[in-house]
């Protein structure tokens, strides 16, 4: 079938991925073409788009060929008069700046996936260059299937039907798995500040820690590192210390493949299935993205508030 685009690997030596070249806008109006992308996307897990038509119609659109786009929870981060798009940006006098192992950078992120804190998780987004740095701001992924493969059998057997709780915190000083040794909060954005003011009004929330792709029947493991706060069924020490362990494997990033950024890029990622980052910015750079949010729920989520006695805690 002629599908009228180019798929090559997404970078050198990265098993999961995909790049895509030669969309055209025009050809997203052939439901072959629409399905073939998304089967792609349920295959790789990611996909770079690069030398495809570039606009504010190709972004929306191109999204919509991958699930009902969505308002982000956080109306802070909405761009005006588009609430569909999400402005992830940092600028040197209105952005969080943290200084991670002594170097201080802007617009850093930790491994994370988006919206873990509500119990309805996203399907996605396409992520897409507005202003880019002279140094820095690439963006990390990490495929979950595969690190689920990679953690050894014992660590399998123990996180089998557990449980991992989530609350929306914004200060990375306060992350408790998988952050650099030393992280020190330096600024905030006006955002930032925003939202800190309603963040206990957050509930906290469950995510089952394995689940299976439906598409494929494919493990996934379904941690994100920032926003979690234990897991559900082994409170205190023994269950943080399985966490971390568990985090420590995942983060691992030999396994990661960080993109470097051209004006015109579009990367699209599965939330359900792949973590993602962002190494920061020089503070005195700036960095300007764009994003979509792609609705979808796994049906897995939790509101903690509403769990009853069918989650026993485990004795330990």
């Amino acid at each position: 079938m002629s599908t009228g685009y180019e798929v090559s690997a997404l970078g050198v030596d990265t098993p999961f991925g995909a790049t895509v070249s030669g969309l055209t806008l025009a050809s997203l109006d052939d439901e072959a073409v629409r399905k073939s992308l998304y089967d792609l996307w349920v295959d790789r897990g990611v996909i770079l788009f690069r030398d495809c038509e570039t606009s504010a119609r190709m972004h929306v659109e191109l999204s919509k060929v991958f699930g009902r786009l969505e308002q982000h929870a956080l109306k802070d981060t909405w761009v005006e008069g588009h609430p569909e798009l999400v402005k992830i940006k940092y600028y040197p006098d209105n952005g969080n700046i943290y200084e991670i192992d002594g170097k201080a950078l802007g617009g850093f992120l930790p491994w994370h996936s988006d919206l873990v804190y509500t119990d309805a998780v996203n399907r996605g987004g396409i992520l897409l260059p507005v202003q880019l740095p002279k140094d820095g701001g690439l963006t990390g992924f990490i495929d979950q299937i595969a690190a689920y493969d990679r953690l050894p059998d014992r660590l399998k057997e123990k996180i089998d039907g557990l449980h991992v709780v989530y609350h929306l915190t914004l200060n990375q000083e306060h992350q408790r798995f998988g952050r650099a040794k030393t992280v020190k909060f330096l600024q905030g954005a006006q955002s930032f500040h925003n939202i800190s003011l309603r963040e206990y009004k957050y509930p906290r929330v469950l995510h089952p820690a394995v689940y299976q792709q439906a598409e494929t029947g494919r493990k996934v493991l379904n941690i994100s590192p920032w926003f979690a706060l234990g897991v559900y069924e082994i409170g205190g020490p023994v269950g943080e210390a399985l966490l971390a362990e568990v985090v420590e494997h995942c983060v691992d990033q030999s396994n990661a493949y960080f993109h470097e950024w051209r004006m015109g890029d579009m990367m699209l990622w599965d939330n359900w299935r792949t973590l993602h980052c962002c190494t920061g910015v020089p503070p005195e750079q700036t960095r300007v993205m764009q994003r979509t949010t792609i609705s979808g729920d796994y049906a897995l989520g939790r509101n903690l508030d509403t769990v009853t006695a069918d989650l026993e805690r485990v004795d330990v």
